[in-house]
């Protein structure tokens, strides 16, 4: 554990709330990627099948419940509890066209040829690209809700932050995982236009940074 990992967890946890919290409170869904929470939430549940089998922390632990829980539960608003307030019809990004290429560099890159090892290899490509069907959809409509926004900038900010974590871990420990590493950076990538233009609004006052919290 280093400050890098404990600030993207925290980053990551807290853009997982605020869009929570901004579907319950508004009760829609509207605006929000329902394919790219499905990805996500495939994203946890390969990469933490180790959770009743290997004991690492309590952090660790509890981290990893608390994500597997938020990310079923933003899944299961949009498509049951708001299921009226999405807008499939512009969130059209083709699955497969990730699916099928992560699915396939997992099997090349993966370290050691079982189960687990291949299903966390996958995890990690597919958390690469999971934001594409979201970032789609908000240039196929050409407008994002502040809120949205936020939860983006968060998003990537935890991205970020564990780029810094594997730079300490590399000076530190002498670790790296080259595909962690890799798949990180290319998220990364995705969100850079998109962090200019939230800066450039906050600083200008055109994003307001109230959350929505519920009452």
């Amino acid at each position: 554990m280093n400050v890098f990992r404990l600030a993207g967890d925290m980053s990551h946890l807290v853009a997982i709330i605020i869009l929570l919290l901004k579907i319950w409170r508004s009760k829609s869904c509207a605006g929000i990627s329902g394919k790219s929470q499905v990805l996500f939430a495939v994203v946890y549940s390969s990469r933490y099948l180790d959770l009743f089998t290997t004991f690492i922390s309590p952090y660790n632990t509890f981290m990893k419940v608390v994500f597997l829980g938020l990310s079923y539960a933003t899944v299961y608003l949009i498509y049951s509890r708001f299921r009226s307030s999405y807008d499939s019809g512009n969130d059209t990004f083709r699955l497969e066209f990730l699916l099928v290429p992560v699915t396939g560099l997992a099997f090349l890159e993966t370290y050691t040829i079982t189960i687990v090892e291949f299903l966390w290899t996958f995890s990690i490509l597919l958390e690469a690209v999971a934001i594409m069907p979201q970032l789609f959809m908000i240039t196929k409509t050409g407008e994002a809700e502040s809120i949205t926004t936020h939860y983006l900038f968060f998003l990537g900010l935890y991205r970020a932050l564990y780029i810094g974590n594997w730079v300490w871990r590399y000076y530190t420990e002498y670790y790296i995982d080259e595909v962690a590493v890799v798949s990180g950076v290319v998220q990364t990538i995705f969100y850079c236009d998109f962090f200019y233009l939230y800066i450039t609004k906050v600083l200008k006052g055109k994003l307001k940074m109230t959350l929505p919290i519920p009452v």
